[in-house]
């Protein structure tokens, strides 16, 4: 019998940090959890953490997981680590960050426009750039701490994203993965590089060249854990730390979507719909298509922001007797939610939400807010809760049409990750709203597996990606759909579902105009 090859996955998440033991056939051995709070907010609107804290629960998390095995971590052939997107840590020259990460949920910008050339300005207002370009630059974090903390700027060497962050502290070197890169930076999403000198990104972002880390592709090395972090985190010292991506492109190869014809849905934090392309694809435009872990490739993502993350606000405001239960017998309240689900019938009486919660969502604008119609004396709690996972699933069908009409390919599997892929009703639901066969992957621990994946690849354990995929990610489950949901379902989609935007557009922005919010 073959010995087991280990890999450690570390997955900082939004909601949680994990370190994870993978073996070699893409089994997780041994896995401890961390919950941490996401970020704390000084003023609305604003999200944020201190870099430290992300580094102390990373260790906890470890040092947590050691006592799980049955075998020396010495054992372990490579560390690979994945962490939430866009989430902005401002270093001075000394080493540590000069104020509080910036989170990914952040919602503060600034009110300039980047200063752009004559003849750059009017080509970017002639291929109707232009508003995307200012988008760039007032959403930038570096401009906002530029701009409103001009004191901690002139104090910033290196200019990092939270998996840079991490990356250095475990390795001491300031590099990080390409398929990392995910937010309002000089990026090149074409090229899978910094942008070059003569980019408007250079002037849409006050970020240089000299503080932005060196990039390596999924598969090399980025450094070897440092004795300072080995006696942190436990982790031996020396052993490599092997480039992967981002959270969601992990989670992308963990569920083994390799193709445009494989649809990777992401029931997290953040909702998504992704598949992979060898060509660089904007299924909206100027929404760039982003970093796959597999180098030279790109993920063409929709999402809806806050997707799952509205269980945990269902979870607090309405689920005091699923949690008073989960207290008393250690069942997780999310599993009983799913008898919520059971008790409705499919297409919760008619209510039909719209997840526009975290502002637009594929097609929609800045100013669009949740919905909810169809509202009558006989919907109950459990009527909500049906209706918000049957809103979150319509959005991301939605997002699955317009993918496939601008790669004209159309998707031929679903496979379906992330912590709400537990659910079984959820994934019953999933199959009736798209009419297709949904998949469920061995474990829904896909981020973790796509990191592990790539230090596989990295260590030389599998010659290539598809290959390591082959071997490591498999279904468990299939979920077919039913034919009597999917007709209502199919009715409500497109009778109801995708007319509310249109219809609801001029209240939102008449909201926006009264109140100011959202700005």
């Amino acid at each position: 019998m073959t010995k087991p090859t280990y890999f450690l996955a570390i997955d900082n998440g939004t909601q949680s940090i994990r370190a994870m033991i993978f073996d070699h056939q893409g089994t997780l051995v041994a896995k401890s959890k961390v919950d941490i709070k996401a970020y704390s907010a000084p003023q609305p609107g604003w999200a944020e953490q201190e870099a430290e804290y992300f580094w102390s629960v990373l260790c906890e998390a470890c040092n947590l997981l050691w006592p799980m095995l049955d075998f020396p971590r010495e054992d372990i052939k490579a560390v690979s680590i994945t962490t939430q997107r866009a989430t902005a840590v401002a270093m001075a020259a000394d080493h540590k960050p000069v104020r509080p990460a910036i989170s990914w949920l952040d919602q503060r910008a600034v009110e300039s426009k980047p200063t752009l050339g004559a003849f750059e300005s009017a080509l970017m207002t002639l291929v109707k750039a232009k508003s995307f370009v200012d988008m760039v630059h007032q959403q930038a974090e570096a401009n906002w701490i530029a701009q409103e903390e001009p004191q901690l700027w002139q104090q910033v060497d290196k200019f990092l994203l939270l998996s840079g962050y991490q990356t250095y502290r475990l390795t001491g070197q300031y590099n990080d993965a390409v398929a990392s890169q995910v937010g309002y930076i000089p990026f090149d999403f074409k090229t899978l590089g910094w942008a070059s000198k003569k980019d408007w990104k250079w002037r849409a972002v006050c970020a240089t060249e000299e503080m932005m880390p060196e990039l390596k592709p999924a598969g090399d090395s980025l450094g070897k854990i440092s004795p300072a972090a080995s006696d942190d985190t436990g982790i031996p010292a020396g052993l490599p730390l092997i480039a992967s991506g981002s959270d969601k492109a992990c989670e992308v190869l963990g569920t083994g979507c390799l193709d445009a014809e494989t649809g990777s849905l992401s029931y997290g934090t953040m909702a998504t719909l992704n598949i992979t392309s060898d060509k660089y694809l904007e299924a909206i435009p100027y929404h760039p298509a982003y970093p796959g872990v597999m180098p030279d490739s790109y993920n063409v993502e929709m999402m809806v922001e806050r997707g799952y993350w509205m269980v945990n606000w269902f979870k607090q405001e309405f689920g005091l007797h699923e949690q008073t239960i989960a207290d008393k017998t250690g069942i997780a309240p999310e599993t009983l939610f799913d008898e919520l689900l059971e008790a409705v019938p499919a297409g919760s009486m008619g209510l039909t939400l719209q997840p526009y919660w975290g502002g637009g969502t594929n097609h929609a604008g800045p100013e669009a807010k949740g919905a909810i119609v169809g509202f009558t004396d006989a919907h109950t709690r459990a009527h909500l809760y049906r209706a918000m996972i049957e809103g979150l699933t319509y959005a991301l069908r939605e997002g699955k049409e317009l993918v496939e009409k601008r790669s004209g390919v159309p998707l031929k599997r679903l496979v379906v990750s992330g912590g709400g892929s537990q659910s079984d009703q959820v994934m019953q639901i999933t199959a009736d709203i798209f009419g297709m066969t949904v998949e469920r992957p061995h474990t829904y621990e896909t981020s973790g597996l796509g990191a592990a994946i790539a230090a596989a690849v990295g260590t030389g354990v599998y010659k290539d990606f598809p290959t390591a995929v082959a071997q490591m990610s498999h279904v468990a489950d299939r979920f077919e759909p039913q034919s009597e949901n999917q007709a209502i379902y199919q009715a409500l989609y497109s009778d109801v579902y995708k007319k509310m935007y249109r219809h609801l557009k001029p209240t939102y922005e008449a909201i926006r105009s009264i109140t100011g919010y959202p700005a």
